[in-house]
C-alpha cells in the first residue's frame, strides 16, 4: 500500500485544522498531527518546561516523537496539519517523506487577508498555544512578511483551496486520489 503524506500549508484562521479533521474523517487509515494540539498540552501540562524565547524545541521534539512513531510503527496516511509556511523547512521534510516512500499532498489554503483577519477578529480560539505573540492578529501580521512560495515540483500534487467554498471539493480530491491507489 502506498502511503501519503497531505500536508497543509497557510496562515492562521486559514482553516487548516478544520480541513485536516474533516479530512481524517473521511479519509480511510489517516492521522492528522497537529503542532498547535502539542503546544497546548505542553502548555498545559509543562508549563515550566516550554521556552519563553527563542524556537520551542520542546514542542519540535515532541511532534517529531509523534511523526516518527506515526511513520515507522503505523500504516497510517498522515496529515500534517501546521501552517508550513517556510519553504525550505517544508521541502526538506517533503524530501524526508519522499525518501520513505510516502506520496505527497500539498494543500494551500490560501483564503484572502481580509477573510482572515475577519475571522481573526472574530476567533474565541485559545491564545495558549501562543509564545511569542499576545494574539492571533499578531501571528497574522507577522505571517503577512512571509512569501509563501509554493511550487508544482514541491509535491507529487498541489492543491490550493482559495474560497472557503472550496473545502469540500478539495477534500473529495484527496479521498479520489487515496482511494484510487488504494484500489
Amino acid at each position: 500500500m502506498n502511503r501519503y503524506i497531505i500536508m497543509t500549508v497557510g496562515k492562521t484562521h486559514s482553516g487548516k485544522t478544520t480541513f485536516a479533521n474533516e479530512l481524517e474523517k473521511k479519509l480511510v487509515n489517516a492521522v492528522v498531527i497537529d503542532q498547535d494540539s502539542h503546544a497546548e498540552f505542553l502548555q498545559l501540562q509543562y508549563p515550566r518546561l516550554v521556552p519563553s524565547d527563542g524556537p520551542n524545541l520542546l514542542k519540535y521534539a515532541l511532534t517529531r516523537a509523534v511523526v516518527d512513531y506515526a511513520v515507522n510503527e503505523t500504516d497510517c496516511h498522515l496529515i500534517l496539519s501546521n501552517s508550513n509556511l517556510k519553504m525550505n523547512s517544508r521541502r526538506a521534510l517533503l524530501e524526508e517523506f519522499h525518501s520513505k516512500g510516502f506520496t505527497s499532498i500539498l494543500v494551500h489554503l490560501n483564503i484572502p487577508d481580509s477573510v482572515l483577519r475577519e475571522r481573526v477578529a472574530a476567533s474565541t480560539r485559545s491564545t495558549n498555544i501562543l509564545r511569542t505573540a499576545a494574539s492571533f492578529k499578531e501571528v497574522l501580521d507577522g505571517q503577512q512578511t512571509e512569501a509563501i512560495a509554493l511550487s508544482e515540483s514541491e509535491a507529487d500534487v498541489l492543491i490550493t483551496i482559495i474560497q472557503t467554498d472550496e473545502t469540500a471539493n478539495a477534500i473529495r480530491r484527496v479521498v479520489e486520489i487515496v482511494k484510487g491507489e488504494e484500489e
